[in-house]
């Protein structure tokens, strides 16, 4: 099997804003929620990205702890050009390879990418919940992610027409 034409690798602060070119199209088209360049930095230690030996990103992705067991995969992104080559795959392989290092068991998606997060096992969420006592505990935090996981009414007017998407590892 040849080597991909790119590698995966930890998010360095160098490129946070390569990151934002990177995410800039998708916010614009309204498929990714934007972040603000403050954030980004924030968590850059959640994100993995796609690298040609050129140095330019071809894709990114975070994995974000929401509770002891669950995570979320945050701002997958892959450039247009690159759609199609395994960018995406291995992103989300990377990030569930973390999720289970820090011993998660479930990972969480919001996206409009229905068919490429349920072939990678990916499910509807519908209208699942959490036990009363965890909902109880997610419900104060100020994280959107939460919200979203919890369909919240709060997060609706920026997430029309995206899926609730579970993994279990």
């Amino acid at each position: 099997m040849t080597q991909p034409p790119f590698t995966v690798r930890r998010a360095r602060t160098p490129d946070v804003p390569k990151i934002v070119e990177l995410v800039e199209p998708l916010v614009t088209r309204r498929i990714l929620l934007g972040k603000e360049r403050v954030d980004l930095y924030g968590a850059l230690q959640e994100f993995r990205v796609a690298e040609r030996p050129d140095g330019e990103l071809v894709g990114c992705g975070a994995l974000h702890v929401m509770w002891e067991d669950l995570g979320e995969v945050r701002t997958l992104a892959v450039r247009d050009a690159w759609l199609g080559h395994g960018v995406g795959h291995a992103l989300l392989d990377a990030l569930e390879a973390d999720a289970r290092e820090l011993g998660l068991s479930r990972l969480f998606c919001l996206t409009f990418e229905v068919g490429f997060f349920g072939r990678h096992g990916f499910e509807d969420m519908g209208s699942e919940t959490v036990d009363p006592e965890v909902y109880g505990e997610l419900v104060r935090s100020h994280d959107e992610g939460v919200a979203e996981f919890l369909d919240l009414a709060r997060v609706k007017q920026n997430t029309l027409g995206n899926t609730r998407m579970l993994k279990v590892l």
